[in-house]
């Protein structure tokens, strides 16, 4: 028994009242089958309804290829019932990866010349989702003869296609300039709304264009103002602004047209100031008016205190209960504070609050303009905030804030020691997630401070006595104890209250830090180290330090092992000279004279030009003897080095200046290139003494078989460059073989 087709209600109820997935894939094949079935037997008044099935399962996910042709087909009955289900299967099922697209052209354009509004409406749509620009270039005419039809449906739809070609193909630019001029005198919302996208369009993608339409700009302006004071019409204001939406485009429109043309810009100042002083920002479609006006007044030539309106109006909206808001206003100060950063720098408390955002992405904008905003006046208060932040912040975070704080501490840091204490901050509270260059940035900070060496070391190894998991922390506090562990015994230092710290209290700090679980390899370097310096800064006895640095003799990492069994030996063999080896390291001088100097030197020396390096002299015999060198017609072309000239009185030549002679060419041994059934061919070579740029070339042929001359040779000639590869060879003939 044959199941009947359902019908599309049916069929939507039967899929929706599917129990499980398998059920409803029973049901939509069984119906696909049918609608296969129908399509096969060519029922015309049938094919639409089966269709609008097909459609709705292929909006389900489910195959419908098979349903492509049926569209054609539809499209070209001169029904409306069937044309309006054709138009909708050719938005969904056709596009640019199939040819199938293209056989629908003659079908839009018979259909654009109709007259028939609904018609042409259908044609229009279907053109702009998915015309390529195959069918772009072929309709283009037809659609621009729609822009000025006296139905502002068409011309509506008509105004949209045109956005889509000229995204499609830019070329076709020139087509659509005419037109557009005479539509923004339209007051119908719709048409005037696409009108302006289209000129939008056409500005960002061709400069003619551009140029054409600053001529419209006071017209421009007077709509902008229009729809401030009167509005076109009150179905189309949204919580008391008058069409937003058309706002909007203009204002994206002026900000194009304005940018980089001082007297477009001139012409909207006063409009810009009258919209950003006037509208509404307590609602969502203020806002968004509000945030064109700004990026307008940003990108054009405005005014200065146009500038710090804008930047004001963006304060406003960091003050915004919606997070949304907050951070479009985030970004665009961003954007902002490089050219206009005293302004942005204003609502630097209000940026400060916002780190304490729940959401991440609000956190992490306000930290980016955080870091922005910090110059040479505020650093200290600025770090102290950022400083708080990374103690609180989300971990994703953290890596981001503290190489933000370093970078500017090292920037803009007013004192060395507010410097050091600045990192040793971050590095003991965020040290596993700082960069890698922050251990050797601080170490390079800490020794290029002698007078801060005592103040250093203490303040290292009391953090480093309250936490050893931080690991470049302890890299940078094992490097100081190291170095300067003399001063930690002393105490002696003015900077902060003397503690007295014994020797032994030290060692085995640095034993702990050698033991512990959470050390990496490098640490445990820096330990093993520091230790073995200490052995001659120390008073007391070094027995401990030796117990300790025999132990790792036998370590399995291969670095810290050899480090041990290096150390052995300078207490065992060389002792004598263990006091010179580890003594302290000298001063680094970030930028001091000798550094600048060495600049200046490699500056002078990469502005030589390149003829004054004499480029070394290709190897000669290695290329003669090779036959493709031979036989490279095109290696004359080649610039080979000058040689340098010895002068006549020296007596020796210094070793940079060889070869000041060219070196004599090497000859050229016989060559066979030729072996096949008793024929052999073999090259000779013989250069003349008087006119070594001359090469000649023998060529015999030998044949032992019987059937040809036995040997037959011919001399062959070819011009060489000096190091001995031709310069020009032509094909090797014999008229004698």
């Amino acid at each position: 028994m044959v199941v009947p087709s359902l019908k599309l209600q049916d069929l939507i109820e039967e899929i929706r009242g599917a129990k499980t997935q398998a059920l409803e894939r029973e049901v939509i094949q069984k119906e696909c089958a049918h609608i296969r079935s129908s399509f096969r037997d060519g029922d015309p008044l049938q094919r639409h309804r089966q269709l609008a099935k097909l459609l709705y399962v292929h909006m389900l996910g489910y195959p419908a290829h098979f349903g492509q042709m049926e569209c054609l087909k539809l499209i070209a009955s001169p029904r409306f019932t069937d044309k309006r289900v054709g138009y909708l299967g050719a938005m969904l099922l056709l596009d640019e990866r199939h040819d199938a697209h293209l056989l629908i052209t003659n079908s839009i354009k018979n259909d654009l010349s109709q007259g028939i509004e609904l018609v042409q409406g259908l044609a229009l749509c279907t053109l702009s989702t998915m015309g390529s620009a195959e069918m772009c270039r072929d309709l283009a005419t037809e659609v621009e003869k729609l822009l000025l039809q006296p139905s502002p449906y068409v011309r509506k739809k008509a105004i949209l296609t045109a956005v889509h070609m000229i995204r499609k193909v830019p070329e076709l630019s020139n087509i659509f300039l005419p037109p557009c001029a005479k539509l923004l005198h339209e007051r119908h919302h719709g048409i005037l709304l696409g009108t302006v996208t289209l000129i939008l369009e056409l500005c960002e993608r061709s400069p003619e264009a551009l140029r054409h339409f600053r001529k419209v700009v006071p017209q421009l302006v007077q709509i902008l103002r229009t729809l401030m004071t009167t509005g076109y019409s009150t179905e189309h204001s949204i919580s008391g602004v008058s069409d937003p939406f058309l706002q909007v485009q203009i204002l994206r429109l002026l900000r194009i047209l304005g940018r980089n043309h001082e007297e477009s810009s001139e012409t909207m100042n006063d409009l810009l100031a009258q919209v950003a002083t006037s509208t509404d920002s307590s609602r969502n479609a203020g806002s968004a008016v509000l945030f064109e006006t700004v990026h307008t007044i940003m990108d054009i030539h405005s005014a200065a205190g146009l500038r710090v309106l804008a930047v004001n109006i963006l304060g406003r909206f960091l003050l915004n209960s919606d997070k949304n808001i907050r951070y479009v206003a985030l970004t665009s100060l961003l954007r902002l504070v490089q050219s206009d950063h005293s302004a942005v720098q204003r609502h630097r408390p209000t940026v400060v609050e916002c780190l304490q955002e729940t959401d991440a992405s609000l956190s992490r904008r306000a930290l980016e303009l955080s870091l922005a905003l910090v110059n040479g006046s505020n650093v200290r208060a600025m770090m102290q905030e950022l400083q708080v932040f990374l103690e609180s912040c989300p971990p994703d975070l953290r890596a981001d804030c503290a190489s933000g704080i370093l970078l500017a501490a090292e920037r803009f840091a007013p004192t060395k020691r507010w410097h050091i204490d600045t990192i040793l901050h971050v590095l003991t509270k965020a040290g596993t997630h700082v960069r890698d260059d922050a251990v050797a940035n601080l170490i390079q900070l800490i020794g290029g401070t002698q007078e801060l060496h005592a103040y250093s070391v203490r303040r290292l190894y009391s953090a480093l006595a309250e936490d050893i998991s931080q690991q470049p922390l302890v890299q940078v506090a094992a490097w100081c104890i190291g170095e300067y562990g003399d001063l930690l015994l002393e105490g002696s230092c003015e900077e902060t209250e003397p503690v007295q710290v014994e020797e032994e209290e030290v060692l085995a700090l640095l034993e702990k830090v050698l033991q512990s679980h959470m050390s990496l390899p490098a640490t445990r370097g820096y330990a093993l180290t520091a230790l073995m310096k200490l052995s001659i800064r120390l008073p007391g006895d070094n027995n401990r330090i030796r117990q300790v640095v025999s132990i790792y003799g036998s370590c399995l990492d291969v670095e810290l092992q050899q480090r041990a069994v290096e150390y052995n030996m300078l207490f065992r063999k060389y002792d004598h000279m263990r006091a010179a080896i580890l003594e302290k390291m000298p001063l680094v001088e970030r930028g001091g004279p000798q550094v600048e100097e060495e600049a200046k030197k490699t500056t002078a020396a990469a502005q030589l030009p390149e003829a004054a390096t004499p480029a070394p002299p290709e190897p000669q015999a290695s290329k003669l003897l090779d036959l493709l060198d031979l036989l490279d017609g095109t290696s004359g072309d080649a610039q080979h080095p000058p040689l340098l000239n010895a002068s006549s009185g020296s007596a020796s030549v210094h070793l940079l200046d060889l070869p000041w002679a060219p070196p004599p060419l090497a000859s050229i041994p016989n060559l066979k290139v030729f072996e096949r059934e008793g024929v052999q061919l073999n090259l000779s070579f013989i250069r003349p003494p008087g006119t070594p740029a001359l090469l000649l070339i023998t060529v015999t042929t030998t044949n032992s078989s019987g059937e040809f001359p036995a040997a037959a040779t011919g001399p062959q000639w070819g011009h060489s460059s000096s190091s001995g590869r031709p310069s020009y060879y032509p094909a090797l003939q014999n008229p004698q073989s």
